[in-house]
């Protein structure tokens, strides 16, 4: 299966980026902080954190977003929720949230705004947001929407992230992954948005399921 790293329109990412911004009420040129961004979601380590997951999980949250109580804090998020990315560390989420606290005020968006983008990021470590944060269901329902995608999306999804940690023997992955897909399956609700529940639940139980059993 191909495990190239997928990549996507950066032209479309930019206007987006500069949409995303001006709603957040930044003063400052987006520009330069687009070009960093999308230098770092193009990494070459990265197989599935790539710029074409920035731009799913941006759809999704145009589906999810009139759940959410800030959108513009939502999509400010998802920029950011994996701008740094090593699959070998486990401080990932703290230093995207970190870079958030530094980029955000350079751009002029105000303390109240940045402070909650940081905190939706620093939420992707657990993906449980607290009973009514609707800004964190919509941006971790839409992380993890690629859970319910079709079986070969799916496969697709499961052969990426494998490559991301390719210097990661056989053995001890599989019984790493395994253990992610059993923590996965036990949550009582892998989606807390009404949307998510309805069209994202069942499918991605189904694809977890299946990808466990493959495993075993």
């Amino acid at each position: 299966m191909d495990t190239s790293t997928p990549r996507t329109d950066t032209t479309a990412l930019r206007a987006r980026w500069h949409a995303t911004v001006t709603a957040a009420g930044a003063s400052g040129d987006p520009a330069p902080y687009a070009d960093r961004l999308l230098a770092a979601w193009a990494e070459p380590q990265r197989r599935y954190h790539t710029t074409a997951h920035l731009a799913d999980v941006l759809a999704r949250i145009d589906v999810l977003a009139p759940h959410a109580a800030d959108p513009a804090a939502v999509e400010l998020a998802a920029w950011f929720h994996d701008a740094v990315y090593r699959p070998d560390r486990s401080e990932n989420e703290e230093r995207s949230a970190a870079m958030a606290e530094r980029a955000l005020p350079e751009l002029g968006v105000d303390a109240d705004r940045t402070a909650e983008v940081a905190r939706l990021v620093r939420l992707t470590v657990t993906h449980d947001p607290a009973p009514g944060d609707t800004d964190g269901e919509v941006l971790c329902d839409a992380d993890l929407a690629v859970l319910a995608g079709a079986p070969e999306a799916y496969a697709a999804y499961a052969a990426a992230v494998r490559a991301e940690y390719g210097f990661v023997p056989d053995d001890a992955f599989r019984t790493g992954r395994a253990a992610v897909l059993r923590q996965l399956l036990a949550l009582p609700r892998l989606f807390r948005t009404p949307y998510g529940t309805a069209h994202w639940e069942a499918p991605a139980r189904a694809n977890l399921a299946a990808e466990l059993a493959a495993l075993a």
